[in-house]
């Protein structure tokens, strides 16, 4: 015999909210957990913005290397200390403006 209960979102948030802390992270692993379309549709758009970052500011994503675009990202995450990229220096004040990532 299956006995099937339907639930409203709220009552499944609520439940969730009793639970212990170990279990909500669980809950939202396996939430969390996408498939691979999904990963790639997501990839495609936030490189399509990183690229629109870097075109703003005279840069080419694609000829950068690796250090440079681990520099670029970390550089615009962390706009609120002074910029360590490794990027030519003429491009230097151009990855250090403040709201990096608007448009």
């Amino acid at each position: 015999m299956n006995l099937t209960i339907e639930l409203t979102t709220e009552q499944i948030i609520d439940l969730i909210q009793q639970m212990p802390p170990e279990k909500k992270i669980s809950v939202v692993r396996a939430l969390a957990k996408e498939t691979p379309a999904e990963r790639e549709e997501r990839m495609k758009y936030a490189e399509s913005k990183v690229r629109k970052v870097c075109a703003t500011r005279g840069l080419n994503w694609d000829s950068m290397d690796e250090e440079e675009r681990l520099d670029f990202i970390n550089d615009i995450v962390h706009e609120d200390r002074e910029c360590n990229s490794v990027i030519a220096e003429e491009n230097y004040a151009n990855i250090c403006t403040p709201n990096a990532l608007e448009n």
